[in-house]
């Protein structure tokens, strides 16, 4: 163990991308997109949820939750990245970074609670549609939001006060374009045997068993599809998944291949590029997932935007 002092780290040094200045505006530039694009897009799903009466249904008020997530996630990571990029200037306060890790981990697991909870919601309305609004009622999605805003929020403090009392020498680099979790512990010259096994287990719980209840939804759910007689039956169900089932694939995906492979083997550059899928990538792509190929969000768009055009007077010349 180094001897480091934690009272001397008053910020981190981070270390977005090894390239040359000209990739540098280019990676900028693209994330300045993906960023506007994830902010307006899911500002949109969540203005269509709350405004318009047919969608206010549980599938959508989760999707309305999972779009005001995924604004909080972006916006807690990208801007920094893009002034670090911009400024020239890496450093991050040791408060802002503890600060950023812990938005990180509130929104990681609300994500995997919300993906969870959405398959559970089709579940039931595929296979038990009788029994539909009796089991997904206003009550249920309430309780499911504040179980998991206080568990998330939880974890979130757990983390941070365990990686807030971690000791760094002087000016730590990360190598990495945000304060993750796994790099602060690589970092730290602390004993960290038990932050990693508690890092193992939490990831267990939340991302493998969480993956696997939403894998076993949709094994009943494709069961209950084959034994549908009507083609158009099948259709109209697996029409109602698949934004979900995309969401699910992009998200945990890279979540499971990053956080559950063994420490060895474990690449800097190859964790990098996974982190930009879960953390830019699918929540720029979620809007666009749950509008193109849903009808019902397509046709609330059509109607808002029609209402709109009313309203806006015309003056004649």
């Amino acid at each position: 163990m180094n001897d480091c002092d934690i009272r001397a780290v008053t910020e981190f040094s981070l270390s977005p991308f090894s390239t040359s200045r000209m990739n540098e505006i280019l990676i900028f530039w693209g994330f300045s997109v993906m960023y506007l694009l994830a902010v307006v897009g899911n500002m949109i799903i969540v203005a269509l949820v709350c405004s318009v009466p047919q969608l206010h249904t549980p599938m959508y008020f989760f999707l309305c939750n999972l779009s005001s997530v995924d604004i909080v996630y972006v916006s807690a990571i990208l801007p920094k990245m893009l002034s670090i990029i911009l400024a020239e200037d890496k450093t991050i306060s040791f408060y802002g970074c503890m600060t950023q890790l812990s938005f990180f981990v509130i929104c990681g697991d609300s994500d995997i609670f919300i993906l969870t909870f959405m398959a559970y919601d089709r579940y039931v309305a595929v296979c038990s549609p009788l029994h539909y609004t009796l089991i997904i009622t206003r009550k249920v999605c309430w309780i499911l939001v504040t179980f998991y805003m206080i568990l998330s929020f939880a974890n979130a403090l757990m983390f941070a006060s365990m990686t807030s009392t971690l000791l760094f020498c002087d000016s730590p680099k990360i190598n990495h374009f945000f304060c993750e979790i796994i790099q602060l512990i690589i970092l730290s010259s602390s004993d960290t045997e038990n932050m990693k096994m508690i890092l193992t287990i939490e990831d267990f719980c939340f991302v493998s068993l969480s993956f696997m209840i939403i894998l076993i939804s949709y094994t009943r759910i494709i069961y209950t599809i084959v034994k549908i007689p009507s083609i158009k039956g099948k259709r109209k169900i697996f029409s109602s998944c698949s934004s979900h089932i995309i969401t699910v694939l992009l998200f945990y995906g890279p979540s499971i291949f990053m956080y559950l492979k063994p420490e060895s083997e474990h690449s800097n550059e190859q964790d990098k590029i996974l982190s930009m899928l879960y953390v830019a990538v699918v929540p720029m792509l979620n809007p666009f997932v749950y509008s193109l190929r849903n009808k019902e969000v397509l046709g609330a768009a059509r109607k808002t935007i029609n209402i709109m055009c009313k309203k806006i007077p015309i003056q004649k010349v």
